[in-house]
């Protein structure tokens, strides 16, 4: 009788643990879809500033505004660009300070990334351990045995 009590206490107790693991491993992957789109979007933002350089004053250019909709504009001055600091705050910088800011912004969050990404790994490994665990008790509990 206090093996079966014990053996119940394990169920519950995995099955809660379980439960936390898979909120854990959501969190983690939202994390990951949100550290994907800010990368994809300083990648974007890196590659139009090498574009910016090879393009002399007054060029015509296509800006995009969203939505797939570009208004056409005449590019003032191509070493002068403006940098949002985060928080609402923008900068002006020159183009290559700028390049080297966000440079630094895709390493920090390739690093976020990696870490969440082994974080996740991680999560998954103990849900797939304690499932076999989860099954075993609950073939054990059928079968009647503690």
């Amino acid at each position: 009788m206090v093996q079966k009590a014990q053996a119940e206490e394990e169920l519950r107790r995995l099955s809660m643990e379980m439960r936390y693991l898979e909120q854990t491993a959501e969190a983690l992957q939202q994390r990951i879809t949100m550290v994907n789109a800010a990368i994809s979007d300083l990648m974007y933002a890196n590659a139009t500033l090498d574009g910016i350089e090879k393009e002399k004053e007054n060029a015509e250019m296509l800006v995009p505004i969203g939505g797939s909709s570009y208004v056409k504009v005449k590019l003032a001055d191509s070493n002068k660009v403006i940098v949002g600091m985060g928080a609402g705050v923008s900068i002006e910088k020159s183009l290559a300070e700028a390049k080297v800011t966000l440079k630094e912004r895709l390493d920090e969050l390739e690093k976020t990334m990696n870490s969440a990404q082994q974080q996740f790994s991680q999560v998954a490994e103990r849900i797939n351990s304690g499932r076999g665990r989860l099954e075993s008790l609950l073939a054990s509990a059928r079968e009647g045995k503690p």
